[in-house]
């Protein structure tokens, strides 16, 4: 079983992530930005790190991941502010790819979106701008580390009950439904930190007839 460090533990998919992970076997430490959610992340069975990535030096993110098998990218600035998006979407979540590499963490799996490349075509007078390149420049940067990654990037995010079944590759069918609950989302990194077919896999998907134990393990 694995130790999992899950950065940005206290956003909803990591708090529905954390539980599944530790009744897998897991064991979870969450790193969180505000001490005052610690409780929280304990509740869901993890162990709380108070750490700000935004602000954390080179040494301390190498702290944080050594010793770890594996870590979650699961935080995200929230959108609204182009510098802040920047700064923890893209520059903190590189800072954690070069520290895993230093500290010997062998897999990363990063939580994206569903259509989240370098040609994504939003200009650049467009809100959704800054994150969209953001997300992109961290996704290309992790397919060129040699960590054994994997990059999920689900559809609309909803709070939906999980069904325990998705669609891989929606982009591909003419379905304007691209919702994706939350839920599945946390099902789909247990997943991923399960398989070992899952390393070096973008898996874009939504809600959809496939049980998520196949995705990787048929390599849907």
């Amino acid at each position: 079983m694995a130790d999992v460090l899950i950065i940005g533990g206290h956003g909803k998919v990591a708090l529905l992530a954390t539980p599944l992970l530790t009744e897998a076997g897991h064991t979870v430490t969450a790193v969180v930005r505000n001490p005052d959610h610690a409780e929280d992340v304990r509740a869901a069975g993890a162990e709380p790190l108070v750490l700000d990535v935004e602000r954390a030096s080179r040494e301390e993110l190498e702290e944080a991941l050594r010793g770890r098998d594996a870590v979650v990218w699961a935080a995200g600035a929230g959108g609204g502010d182009a510098a802040r998006t920047k700064a923890v979407d893209r520059d903190a979540a590189i800072a954690s790819m070069d520290a895993a590499e230093a500290a010997g963490v062998p897999r990363y799996v990063m939580v994206s979106y569903l259509g989240a490349s370098l040609d994504h075509g939003v200009p650049e007078d467009h809100p959704f701008h800054a994150y969209a390149q953001a997300k992109a420049e961290a996704d290309e940067y992790l397919r060129a580390s040699s960590l054994d990654w994997t990059i999920l990037g689900p559809g609309a995010l909803t709070l939906d009950e999980p069904t325990g079944a998705v669609a891989v590759d929606p982009r591909l069918t003419d379905d304007e439904d691209k919702s994706t609950s939350r839920a599945n989302v946390a099902r789909m990194i247990v997943a991923a930190l399960d398989a070992e077919a899952a390393a070096g896999r973008h898996v874009e998907f939504t809600d959809g007839p496939t049980p998520i134990p196949e995705v990787f393990a048929a390599g849907v």
